[in-house]
């Protein structure tokens, strides 16, 4: 359970939290605000009576970073009880951060941020991939070879507690190992299995709320019985019938209670499981048409994705799709997690490959040319004293919505300026990545305008650049200008997007990235 619970100056987190008090949940999907405006219905009218209301004081990345903190303490005091001290102090920690599919640039970064800040690493040596994608890589390593075949579609769903996270994979490669290319951009939803719980609770509250032994323990001992046995079990099969713990209500014949034991009929939990489980087919279905290809088969991964119900019901709205629960479902975001830290750390641990990612927008920079009657509108030209001609700024979109991006071919962005000599060194330059979701795919526009969004500014520390690499010319103003000429170096990582100075094939290191 993701939640965390302050007192004074400590904090309490994960199973240290008692049943009761307030305390802090499902924090992390506060670091990207888009999310929070794409709450679902779910989320909406059953929200969870612990969690601590909208608008407290501490923030997310906060949260997030205290969490961490603890986490890394944890895993680490694990070692020590499992390990020779000796082998701790001699063997480099790397720590793998997982993070939802439909996490934005901005919040993969604040992610980073903040696991960084938690004292898991910085560079190379702290790695980040998308929950959905370190599932499939684990998912895929377990399948029978034999089963699969260069351009077969898969759709990995990842049902947790919290989150659905879907995404497709095609099958690029088989040798010399498995490379799997997507096949389209993930999604995903509020509809994880919590809210089961969340209707569990607010259907017992509004039967019971009138009988005076009604109180949280007695709603505390039934939602575990739920939790535990009966959401886990449920398979929507005709006479099922489940006792369910109420200590201390009277026999009701009416309400279904008996010497402490409430009766819920099979259909009762089919009512419960329904408002969650037609969010998920919904998203499902829609992954399925975005492959815009035959899916082979449906991998089911996560928690809830372990509910013999759940899997039953896609089987029954998917046609003739194949729908398979992986091996170790439970665990299946961890151990592809770990699968993608170690080929990371050495490639002949590396079992699945993922050859590329489809863009989830177009990406681009707005970049100054000679102005063209014929080709550009007479409105947006601008005077400039260097070329002593009319100039206008055009998108020049490096990425186009939809592309496979590879990992291992990152993109050179050229930049040319022009910086009076009287000014002085060049020493920073920023910048702007831009981007255009286009929802109805009409194509990424010619100008920046209203369709167009800014991504990130990066600022490029030319001080680090000799003042005798950038050569000096006389503009038609007659003023003298330095010519300075650079490349930002973009490399796109599961998670993660990489930014470098490079100046005359020399690389000078990070660029300095902020998110909007």
């Amino acid at each position: 359970m993701q939640e965390i619970q302050y007192e004074g100056n400590n904090y309490k987190w994960g199973y240290q939290i008692g049943d009761f008090g307030e305390r802090h949940q499902w924090f992390k999907l506060a670091l990207d605000p888009a999310q929070q405006t794409r709450s679902t219905k779910l989320a909406a009218d059953f929200p969870d009576p612990m969690a601590s209301p909208p608008g407290y004081n501490t923030s997310a990345e906060k949260l997030a970073t205290d969490y961490l903190t603890a986490l890394r303490k944890h895993a680490e005091q694990i070692l020590r009880y499992k390990l020779p001290q000796s082998a701790l102090q001699s063997t480099p920690l790397e720590f793998v951060i997982t993070v939802p599919a439909v996490w934005s640039d901005a919040a993969q970064a604040k992610t980073r941020a903040c696991a960084e800040r938690a004292g898991m690493g910085l560079g190379s040596a702290l790695h980040m991939i998308s929950e959905p994608e370190a599932a499939a890589m684990y998912a895929l390593d377990a399948m029978d070879p034999h089963n699969i075949k260069v351009g077969d579609t898969f759709v990995l769903c990842d049902a947790g507690g919290g989150t659905v996270d879907l995404i497709s994979y095609r099958v690029a490669a088989l040798r010399p190992q498995l490379e799997i290319e997507e096949a389209s951009p993930g999604s995903g939803s509020l509809c994880g299995s919590s809210f089961l719980n969340r209707i569990f609770q607010k259907r017992l509250f509004d039967k019971f709320k009138h009988d005076g032994a009604w109180d949280n323990e007695v709603l505390e001992e039934a939602t575990k019985r739920f939790d535990s046995v009966i959401k886990r079990s449920f398979r929507g099969t005709v006479g099922e019938n489940f006792q369910i713990p109420v200590p201390g209500l009277s026999d009701n014949a009416a309400l279904g209670v008996r010497r402490g034991r409430l009766l819920m009929t099979g259909d009762e939990v089919k009512d419960i499981f329904e408002p969650v489980v037609q969010e998920v087919l919904a998203l499902v279905m829609g992954q399925i048409r975005s492959t815009q290809s035959i899916v082979k088969a449906i991998l089911l991964v996560g928690g809830f994705g372990q509910s013999a119900y759940l899997r039953d019901r896609i089987r029954a709205s998917v046609g003739n799709i194949e729908v398979m629960q992986s091996p170790n479902g439970w665990t299946a975001v961890v151990r592809g997690a770990l699968m993608k830290g170690l080929a990371c750390t050495s490639p002949t641990f590396a079992t699945v490959k993922i050859s590329g990612r489809a863009a989830r927008k177009h990406y681009g920079v707005s970049s100054s040319k000679r102005f063209d009657l014929t080709e550009h509108e007479i409105s947006r030209r601008v005077w400039s004293n260097f070329h002593g001609v009319y100039r206008i700024s055009t998108m020049d979109w490096f990425i186009q919505k939809g592309a496979i991006v590879e990992e291992d071919s990152p993109n050179r962005l050229r930049y040319f300026y022009q910086r009076l000599v009287d000014a002085g060194h060049p020493r920073e330059i920023s910048t702007d990545i831009l981007v255009c979701s286009d929802p109805g795919n009409e194509g990424a526009p010619m100008y920046p305008g209203q369709d167009v969004t800014e991504l990130v500014k990066l600022t490029a520390n030319l001080s680090r650049v000799p003042l005798n690499l950038f050569p000096v010319c006389t503009g038609k103003d007659g003023e003298q200008y330095y010519l300075i000429d650079f490349q930002i170096e973009i490399t796109c990582f599961s998670a993660y997007t990489k930014y470098e100075l490079v100046h005359n094939d020399v690389n000078y290191g990070a660029v300095a990235a902020e998110y909007v």
